[in-house]
């Protein structure tokens, strides 16, 4: 049977990974500075991480969500705790694309309504609702088009005030990432994600904070939105939540009020998912990664700055991106191919580095002097 091939593959087979270090099927050792788009929060393998999966995979893997699940709560607790959203209400599911969907569809349950402001260049996912509200026509099918997004230039404060003007009482939602990651690593101004706030407020809409990949400490802030000091109604999560074992959620303001049969999931919410995710968590507050990426993030932006070929070096902690013009536009090939480094990319020429949380400062430096390397090599080339 083919596999559907959906996926343009780099020629390597990672068969072993530890901290910030891929290893292939040859033997072969790479610096990981992507962290298989930003899921990899606290290092490949972390044996805290291996033995909470362990320990709860020999006394049970899963039963439904209909029954109690001790460990939900336990991940509940910590999260808000660590998060500091101590009067959050959590729903757990799978994915980032899930966490959006119900975030989504809990808004226009709890406001009546139907419109979603999106942004452009966003992305929410590839499932129904979620694709809808993404600025990437390319991946939404005929089924999933809809009348009912509004579709505003993103940090464009005006554009908002003016569409809540016009369309304020039809409006269920406004959603919007942190720092867009896909979209190029563009980061929300404080005066527009306030804005958003303030119009959601004045309108009685829900202000949805994606933080799918923006989230987990990768800003410096638990969520990249914490920064512009405001509160939103629902927070999206999943990528660095499990560190690679698949679980996604929402946090839900306590004024957003539950009823049987509202959100579902099958697996959502597992044993399995609860402990990888509550080790995630313990090692993000014992080894202060929301610090360190801060610091981390600081350090490796400041000297992306000073290296030249690479232009509009921005981000948040460990999210960061830089643009490549058209004479560096192997870079990405050249770093992974004769450096053995993974760095990720968005259309057209951006590069993007979504490490571990964990990176420490001798990798970063790897990195640093792999990427001006290679910058050299192509130039060479090129003459």
């Amino acid at each position: 049977m083919k596999l559907f091939d959906v996926y343009p593959l780099n020629n390597i087979a990672i068969t072993r990974a530890l901290g910030s270090y891929v290893w292939d099927d040859q033997g072969v050792q790479y610096l990981d500075m992507y962290g298989g788009h930003a899921v990899i929060s606290i290092g490949h393998t972390h044996p805290h991480w291996v033995r909470r999966i362990e320990e709860q995979l020999e006394k049970i893997a899963f039963y439904s969500n209909s029954v109690i699940i001790p460990v939900q709560q336990q991940l509940a607790d910590k999260l808000a705790q660590v998060s500091g959203k101590q009067d959050y209400q959590l729903f757990l599911c799978n994915s980032g694309a899930e966490a959006n969907e119900n975030a989504l569809k809990l808004a226009s349950f709890h406001t009546g309504r139907k419109k979603i402001v999106a942004f452009s260049k966003s992305f929410h996912g590839r499932t129904s609702l979620a694709v809808a509200v993404t600025d990437n026509p390319s991946i939404v099918a005929p089924v999933n088009e809809t009348e009912n997004v509004i579709f505003l230039p993103f940090n464009d404060v005006d554009a908002l005030k003016a569409c809540f003007q016009k369309e304020g009482d039809k409006i269920a939602a406004v959603i919007t990432e942190g720092i867009q990651g896909v979209g190029g690593i563009n980061v929300a101004s404080d005066g527009f994600l306030q804005t958003i706030r303030a119009l959601c407020d004045e309108h009685g809409a829900v202000f949805i904070a994606d933080s799918v990949q923006c989230g987990y400490g990768r800003s410096g802030h638990f969520f990249a939105h914490d920064g512009a000091g405001i509160q939103a109604d629902i927070y999206s999560m999943a990528k660095g939540m499990g560190n690679g074992f698949p679980i996604g959620g929402i946090l839900i303001a306590p004024h957003i009020k539950p009823k049987h049969g509202m959100l579902g999931t099958t697996f959502g919410g597992n044993h399995l998912a609860c402990a990888a995710a509550l080790a995630v968590l313990e090692v993000i507050e014992q080894e202060n990664l929301i610090s360190m990426a801060k610091q981390r993030g600081m350090y490796l932006m400041n000297q992306l700055k000073a290296i030249e070929g690479i232009d509009h070096v921005r981000g948040k902690g460990l999210m960061i991106g830089f643009d490549v013009p058209e004479k560096l536009k192997g870079l990405k090939k050249q770093l992974l191919t004769e450096h053995n480094v993974f760095t990720g990319e968005a259309k057209p020429n951006v590069i993007r580095l979504l490490p571990s949380l964990a990176l420490s400062r001798k990798q970063a430096d790897e990195f640093l002097d792999a990427l001006k390397e290679s910058i050299q090599e192509l130039l060479q080339n090129e003459g």
